[in-house]
């Protein structure tokens, strides 16, 4: 926890030493020593605010998954393709769900007689629908941004529930299923946004 923390201040502030203010992790931590004659001061990456997460709150029963590490590295990909696009953590919440509804956020590949025709990737696009070929598709950064160009030309897309938005872009055949995996999207950018 203590390395993480550093990367995390360090990243964002770096160390310095202005006016006798000693900017880095905190002096708690057994290994960090203030410098005789300064003040140990904490800067903390700033958290996504929840109530730009979940602007409507969350609707119907949530459901909730132990994520693997390949899935915990689709999470970060989402993410860093939303922060790619322009997009805010908002955009990152609905992708996340969407592809917790459509892959668990596994990135699948054909499954054969068990797939939804073509359906491939973390959002279970479809290259005869036009989304890409398999490749681009099965490519995490890709397929995001796919998505998120989608959920662009969903007009107002911001104010409309989450399931609403999802489906919108996605057009599946069980509309508000995206709804149940809101608050894990949520906790997960509140988490990996700035990691």
């Amino acid at each position: 926890m203590t390395s993480m923390l550093r990367k995390t201040v360090l990243g964002i502030a770096g160390v310095a030493f202005a006016g006798g203010v000693f900017a880095g992790p905190v002096a708690a931590h057994a290994d960090v020593t203030p410098v005789a004659g300064t003040t140990a001061v904490a800067v903390q990456a700033d958290k996504p605010d929840t109530s730009k997460l979940i602007p409507h709150g969350v609707q119907g029963a949530q459901s909730r998954i132990d994520l693997n590490g390949e899935q915990v590295a689709s999470v970060k990909a989402i993410i860093s393709a939303t922060k790619k696009a322009g997009m805010d953590e908002r955009a990152a919440v609905v992708a996340i769900a969407t592809s917790l509804q459509e892959s668990k956020l596994e990135n699948l590949g054909h499954l054969g007689d068990r797939n939804d025709h073509d359906s491939q990737g973390l959002f279970q696009q479809r290259p005869s629908s036009g989304w890409g070929t398999v490749e681009q598709i099965t490519d995490p950064e890709y397929s995001t941004l796919a998505f998120l160009k989608g959920l662009k030309q969903v007009d107002g897309w911001q104010d409309m529930p989450l399931t609403k938005a999802a489906q919108t872009v996605q057009v599946s055949a069980y509309p508000d299923h995206y709804a149940q995996w809101e608050q894990q999207a949520a906790d997960l950018v509140t988490q990996h946004w700035n990691s």
